[in-house]
Parts: structure tokens; C-alpha cells; sequence
């Protein structure tokens, strides 16, 4: 079945577009989305939801680009072995374990 379907877009009275996916990650990926969901809660003084950390990771990714070197003076392409997490390999039920745990603050 490689039957690909596009997601639903909708455009939302801000300007922005709404499109809602599914994405596989790593545990360690999903604890820090909950840090980061953690982070910007504490900032807006209001609880924040994963689908929001994403989109404030996403937009803060772009301002980012924006401020990119010219295209000559780029940094070094990352390994394909490098990965967003450098943790030790652990079975994914410790994995998912530990994560759980730091997104509920108790590791």
C-alpha cells in the first residue's frame, strides 16, 4: 500500500495555513518537544499543547534561515549518521519510559 494521500490544508483567518500530519520520533525528539512545550507554556502564562511547541520550533527554525549566510558561506552538511538525540542506545521501552518521564518533569 504506497497509496500517498494529501493532507486536508485549510487557510485560517490569520493568513496562515493549517495542515495536519502524522510524524514518526524518537522518544528523545517527543521529550524535548515537551520541554520546549514546557518553556514556551511558562512564557505565555497558559498551557500549550505539542501541536503548538511544533509550530513555534517551526517558526523559530524559519527567522532562523532568514538571518542564513549567503549560500557560499554555508556550514558544513551535517553526517547522515548524526541524529537530533546523541543518547546511548537503549530498548525502545526504556526509551519510551524516559521520556514520559521528562515530559512529566518526574526524571
Amino acid at each position: 500500500m504506497n497509496d500517498r494521500v494529501t493532507p486536508p490544508m485549510h487557510a485560517t483567518p490569520d493568513g496562515e495555513a493549517e495542515i495536519a500530519l502524522v510524524v514518526r520520533l524518537p522518544w528523545e525528539d517527543v521529550a524535548r518537544l515537551g520541554q520546549e512545550a514546557g518553556r514556551l507554556a511558562a512564557q505565555m502564562q497558559r498551557p500549550v499543547t505539542l501541536d503548538e511547541a511544533v509550530s513555534h520550533r517551526l517558526r523559530s527554525a524559519r527567522a532562523a534561515a532568514a538571518h542564513a549566510k549567503p549560500a557560499g558561506e554555508q556550514p558544513p552538511a551535517m553526517s547522515p549518521s548524526a541524529s537530533v538525540s546523541s543518547l546511548p542506545s537503549r530498548p525502545p521501552a526504556e526509551q519510551a519510559r524516559q521520556a514520559i518521564e521528562r515530559i512529566n518533569g518526574t526524571a
